[in-house]
């Protein structure tokens, strides 16, 4: 490691450059010239969502090696405009969490402790549940013989934390299964 000099403390710099403010180049040290912000090393950049709440602001998700390694506010965002609240500039932390659950866990109805599925099992398993509620409780008229078709097995809450694009994909899945019971937390 080299010696240092008081030559170059800072302000010795700036007398001998013709920075008078004390504002340019004579105050920036080596250190801060050899640092770039780890984004530049980011093999790849995706364009995302935020996912707490239903605002919908704009993110860049910085990716190299296949992790995560920053994320913030995309400055192309019609919503956000680059930027986000606090919840959402720590997104990354949500990623990367050391005690996120990656997998698909199920506790079968009385048991205690919970089983890992796979992503297959377990959708085919709300699948099979989904259409038989709906057999199930299935109404086609009232007693006056008026017409229902409608489903009184299946409830949707949604929450805030999907943006409105997915909200309406829910509703309209809910609708078209017959369901009349759908609402969002966010209205109550």
């Amino acid at each position: 490691m080299a010696r240092f000099s008081p030559l170059e403390w800072p302000v010795i710099r700036q007398l001998r450059s013709s920075d008078a403010s004390g504002r340019g180049e004579s105050v920036v040290s080596q250190k801060t010239r050899e640092t770039t912000a780890r984004t530049t090393t980011a093999d790849n950049v995706v364009q995302s969502v935020c996912p707490y709440c239903a605002v919908g602001c704009g993110q860049k998700v910085f990716v190299k090696d296949d992790k995560v390694i920053q994320i913030e506010g995309d400055p192309d965002s019609p919503i956000s405009r680059g930027r986000l609240c606090p919840k959402g500039a720590a997104s990354e932390q949500l990623v990367n969490a050391n005690g996120r659950i990656t997998d698909v866990l199920y506790r079968a109805p009385r048991a205690k402790d919970w089983q890992k599925l796979d992503l297959n099992t377990a959708i085919d398993m709300v699948a099979d549940r989904f259409i038989e509620a709906r057999r199930k409780h299935w109404e086609d008229f009232d007693d006056k013989g008026h017409p229902l078709r409608r489903t009184m097995g299946i409830a949707s809450l949604g929450g805030a934390t999907i943006d409105n694009e997915e909200n309406y994909l829910a509703k309209k899945l809910y609708t078209a299964a017959g369901a009349i019971q759908i609402e969002n937390q966010a209205r109550i």
